[in-house]
């Protein structure tokens, strides 16, 4: 977590009587820590459409970014189906009220999407008053969190996605990260929170294939801690990065095969844990104190089996655990790599899963979310169905979730 993040995180803390800060901000994707991993004590079980949920607010326009929040207003961006009009969206997280809905990007010209993409699949960031949102090869802007207001634009930066844009960005102190691994180049840059401007940018250095299909890539970076030093794990199509985050430099590379990249890595203090893509995914374990190309020396162990192209894995207490685009849950040992169980949940999954109060959340494209006891043996799981699909992945406020479809955005207590 970023020191203004933390800062942030501590001002809420003081403010709400010694509450863990974590249950009331979710500034980015997946969470405080970018990893989908809560300390709440308590979060929803059960609940339907017509039981358990505070407020359903329908949402104009499409998207499949996951929303956050500050404890007080809700930030999602949005298009239009057509991605000719690309911009945010701000809800009261009290009353589900629409607060401002903000216009940013008006290209003239776009390029197809693949089916089970948006214009609006990147996530926001919040931070200091401020919303960071991305739009790809579209653009990049950030807003005053109160107004509304664009604050700056960036639309320097231009790929072929082959699909659309998917990968979210990372903010790290004074530096908004961005991922561009398109048909035509692939390359990670960062702007200049105040002013948009560039301060370092860096091509992918492995080789690729020879096909440019397969050089394409929408998976969003981690930022992680090891031994006092910040990594940025940054998967690419046949490839994963290290990059130290303050200039870019690179620290160490793998190469696998696999392209069309989604999930999100998670890590400790020891590895990082990643899936490699479309084709033949698998999941990888590789050491964090590498210098390099650390193919043949860093990657611990590495599996097939029912590994997901788009949900990014979880990683608790030792233990990573994963569900596929067509609905098997499995566990590993994030030690050895071996697989201590599966399950099938049924349904088709993009969204990543989530871990509060000692459960793991997963959501289906059908609106169904399961929630899993990793503690039984053999695992249970029970069912919550709500109207419409869900590609955006769950987010917490306070003991709530925040569950956005394609249609509206959801805040659900749950059934006592």
């Amino acid at each position: 977590m970023n020191a203004r993040i933390i800062a942030l995180a501590l001002v809420l803390l003081i403010h709400s009587g010694g509450e863990v800060a974590a249950q009331r901000i979710w500034p980015q994707f997946r969470g405080p820590d970018g990893n989908g991993v809560s300390n709440v004590d308590r979060a929803p079980q059960e609940w339907t459409e017509k039981k358990g949920v505070v407020w359903k607010t329908l949402l104009p326009g499409l998207g499949h970014s996951s929303p956050v929040h500050d404890g007080t207003t809700i930030w999602l961006t949005t298009a239009t189906p057509d991605g000719k009009s690309l911009g945010a969206q701000s809800v009261s997280a009290e009353t589900g009220e629409i607060l401002r809905q903000v216009v940013v990007f008006q290209p003239v010209e776009v390029e197809e999407i693949h089916h089970d993409n948006s214009y609006a699949s990147p996530s926001p960031i919040l931070d200091s008053g401020h919303v960071y949102i991305h739009f790809g090869t579209y653009g990049t802007a950030c807003l005053d969190a109160q107004s509304g207001e664009v604050l700056w634009k960036n639309e320097s930066y231009h790929i072929q996605h082959d699909g659309g844009p998917g990968s979210t960005p990372v903010l790290f102190e004074d530096r908004l990260i961005l991922t561009f691994d398109g048909a035509d180049a692939q390359y990670v840059v960062a702007l200049d929170t105040a002013t948009g401007e560039e301060i370092w940018k860096r091509s992918r250095s492995a080789p690729f294939r020879e096909n440019p299909t397969t050089h394409r890539s929408f998976a969003t970076p981690l930022l992680t801690q090891h031994a006092g030093q910040w990594q940025l794990i940054s998967p690419a199509a046949d490839q994963c990065h290290g990059y130290d985050p303050r200039t870019g430099e690179e620290l160490w590379h793998i190469r696998y095969v696999g392209f069309s990249t989604v999930p999100r890595p998670v890590a400790d203090e020891h590895a990082a844990y990643l899936c490699t893509g479309f084709f033949k995914p698998d999941l990888l374990a590789v050491g964090l104190d590498g210098r390099g190309d650390v193919t043949e020396s860093h990657i611990r162990w590495q599996t097939g089996g029912p590994i997901p192209d788009t949900p990014s894995p979880l990683l608790v207490d030792g233990r990573v655990y994963t569900v596929t685009n067509l609905g098997i849950a499995a566990c590993h040992n994030a030690e050895t790599g071996k697989r201590e169980w599966v399950k099938r949940l049924g349904g088709n999954y993009s969204a990543s899963p989530l871990f509060a109060a000692g459960r793991v959340y997963f959501s289906s494209e059908e609106g169904v979310t399961h929630v899993l006891d990793p503690a039984a043996d053999p695992p249970t799981s029970k069912a919550n169905k709500i109207e419409g699909t869900i590609k955006a992945s769950l987010a917490l406020i306070g003991e709530d979730f925040l569950i956005r479809t394609d249609t509206a955005l959801y805040r659900v207590h749950g059934v006592e």
